[in-house]
């Protein structure tokens, strides 16, 4: 065996292992994109394709007449951004979305959900501040 057909193997071995390696990095890239630094609209129509392609997502159910909602609110955009990559973060508003309210008993609010590839693995009732939100979420992340 000549050596230069070795070394000409070994380069084209090479080459198609950075194209694989290159292709996987832009998809991981392009999820990432889609788990956005800000919270994304969560509705009646689109929660179930949301949480289902998201391992991992916190939602916020809200309203804007709640004292608390708005207050928690910036707490889950910094969140975001923090997260961005790791969990989607949305926000669905219960007046405008009662069917998803009703199908997750939201009793109370501001009611952060905290949803495992399509389930509900925890809650978060009432205005909390940060490190507890945050503590919460770390425990479901993998």
């Amino acid at each position: 065996m000549n050596i230069n057909n070795y070394i000409s193997e070994e380069d084209e071995e090479l080459r198609r292992i950075k194209e694989k390696k290159l292709k996987e990095l832009m998809r991981l890239k392009e999820k990432k994109q889609e788990m956005n630094a800000k919270p994304v609209l969560v509705t009646d129509s689109n929660f179930n394709e949301i949480v289902n392609k998201n391992s991992l997502a916190l939602i916020d159910c809200w309203a804007p007449w709640c004292g608390p909602c708005v207050v928690i609110s910036p707490i889950v955009e910094e969140l975001a951004k923090e997260y961005a990559g790791k969990v989607l973060f949305g926000k669905l508003n219960v007046d405008e979305n009662p069917r998803t309210a009703e199908r997750f008993q939201i009793f109370g609010i501001p009611t952060l959900l905290i949803i495992r590839n399509g389930k509900e693995v925890d809650r978060i009732v009432g205005l909390v501040p940060k490190d507890q939100i945050e503590a919460r979420l770390k425990k479901h992340l993998e």
